[in-house]
């Protein structure tokens, strides 16, 4: 009698669209607002310039990256509907080129020469089988969400705001701009370590390694901004 036996295990990443979109907006809002702050902070003397800036800074970034996100999502709706309206004509007018193209890619898979014909005449009696067949392992295309521009453009410009209120937060509770950007590089330098470090588990990466990358970017952006207005400032 032959023992029972248990699936296999197996872990993979699923790295979906919705954590894309997170990391994009939130690594790109708490770098960009976080320089700015810093090179204001060595330029001028009140924390409310600052503030202004910085809010005005996180709308406009909001806007531009969900506007961002959102054509990216148009613009992989608009090419699969291209390539599927192409793949229906070419079907219709060519078939007996898409059916040899079928079995060439049914004997890379390593079917047999008999299994492929009759695999090859199931497939491609159903047009919207057949087609869809192709357009997966021909062209290496899935149906994207119709809702994944709009979800991708709300995603990306929420986390860049969310992403950008951190850094600027010390300049609501600090008197000058220095001591603000004091709070500022603390609070931020350990949001973009927590984040990277995460970041990097959820994508397979060493945590410590793309922590400390994420975190030196950070301060390499401050740091350079900080530099060229002071320099430009005199």
């Amino acid at each position: 009698m032959l023992a029972p036996t248990h699936p296999h295990p197996e872990e993979h990443l699923s790295s979906s669209a919705l954590l894309q979109d997170i990391v994009i907006g939130l690594s790109d809002g708490l770098t960009v607002p976080f320089a700015l702050a810093a090179g204001l902070s060595g330029a001028v003397r009140s924390s409310g310039l600052v503030i202004t800036a910085g809010l005005a800074e996180i709308v406009a970034g909001s806007i531009a990256m969900g506007l961002g996100g959102y054509l990216a999502g148009r613009t992989e709706l608009d090419h699969y509907a291209a390539e599927l309206r192409r793949e229906y004509r070419e079907v219709d007018e060519v078939p007996e080129v898409e059916r040899a193209e079928v079995q060439e890619l049914l004997a890379d898979m390593g079917l047999s020469p008999a299994t492929q014909a009759q695999a090859m005449r199931e497939l491609t009696a159903d047009r919207d089988q057949w087609v869809k067949f192709m357009m997966k392992y021909e062209l290496g295309l899935e149906q994207p969400d119709p809702r994944r521009a709009r979800n991708s453009a709300a995603t990306i410009g929420l986390a860049y705001a969310v992403g950008g209120l951190i850094p600027l937060s010390a300049y609501f509770v600090t008197a000058t701009p220095a001591e603000g950007l004091v709070w500022s590089a603390v609070i931020t330098l350990l949001c973009l370590l927590v984040f990277g470090y995460f970041k990097s588990r959820l994508t397979g990466q060493p945590p410590v390694l793309g922590a400390l990358k994420m975190a030196g970017i950070g301060a390499l952006a401050a740091g350079a901004a900080f530099g060229v207005a002071r320099l430009v400032g005199g």
